[in-house]
């Protein structure tokens, strides 16, 4: 089950602070000759109390940055299960909460940018993945290679590496570099199984293609489509904690590591 955390809290927001407004005007009058010494109704007192962090929580994540964990390894070796990273929610222009409408801003998501969105199978569940195709933009995805606006990008083979998927299952993968037209970034590659090859996909307007670094274990654009500009909830720009559940233990090397 999928729970809409700012839903919640919006919600959460709205009866405190119609409590602590009730209370304010009807009830605190009448305790004020009894004195200050008056037990507040435990109902009341935990409104009046947490109804303002909500507020300063609920703005925070609405409008500047929102912390979101790695469920998986489709950005692997960029980004780890269980990385925990903050997302920027301003850099692509200022969204209403709860309704997502962009009120303010013009910047966009740039190719390379790794970005949380609202799946639109299922807008309830957030994905991250990478920008690869931006309107208007051919993509081909042909023998495990890409290619954007008919020229072929650049992968620089570094090591075979041991990747993990998030129930601990360990297979050998090809690491490799690749140059995004500038953006360069490390990418995993299962030389074992074929390639679910695309070829000249053209994005339309207002929608980006995306995929996962770790191309043989992402499910992306390549298989349920594009993303609209509506559903981006952010870039993704820091990971601030790091949990490595198969050792149970702290990736201190990844805490402050700049994602790109």
């Amino acid at each position: 089950m999928n729970f809409d955390f700012e839903l919640i809290l919006f919600y959460a927001i709205i009866i405190t602070g119609v409590i602590s407004l009730y209370d304010i005007i009807f009830l605190a009058p009448k305790r004020k000759p009894a004195g200050k010494n008056v037990k507040l109704p435990i109902l009341i007192d935990y409104s009046r109390s947490f109804f303002p962090i909500l507020v300063i929580v609920f703005l925070l994540r609405a409008f500047l940055f929102e912390p979101f964990r790695i469920p998986s390894g489709s950005l692997e070796p960029t980004l780890l299960t269980g990385d925990f990273i903050l997302v920027n929610k301003y850099d692509y222009g200022v969204r209403l909460p709860v309704l997502h409408k962009k009120v303010y801003g013009d910047h966009l998501p740039q190719r390379g940018d790794i970005i949380v969105f609202r799946w639109p199978p299922n807008p309830s569940v957030d994905f991250i993945k990478r920008v690869i195709g931006l309107p208007g933009d051919h993509i081909s995805y042909i023998n495990k290679e890409l290619y954007v606006n008919g020229q072929k990008i650049p992968q620089t083979f570094l090591q075979d590496s041991t990747a993990r998927d998030e129930n601990g299952t360990e297979w050998q993968a090809a690491e490799k570099e690749e140059n995004l037209l500038g953006i360069k970034h490390k990418i995993y590659l299962d030389t074992s199984r074929a390639s679910r090859d695309y070829r000249d996909v053209v994005v339309p307007a207002g929608m980006y293609f995306v995929m996962g670094d770790n191309r043989d274990e992402s499910a992306d654009s390549r298989y349920w489509g594009f993303v609209p500009d509506k559903n981006i909830v952010g870039k993704a720009v820091l990971v601030w904690m790091s949990w490595d559940s198969a050792n149970t233990g702290v990736r201190w090397n990844r805490l402050g590591t700049m994602v790109h």
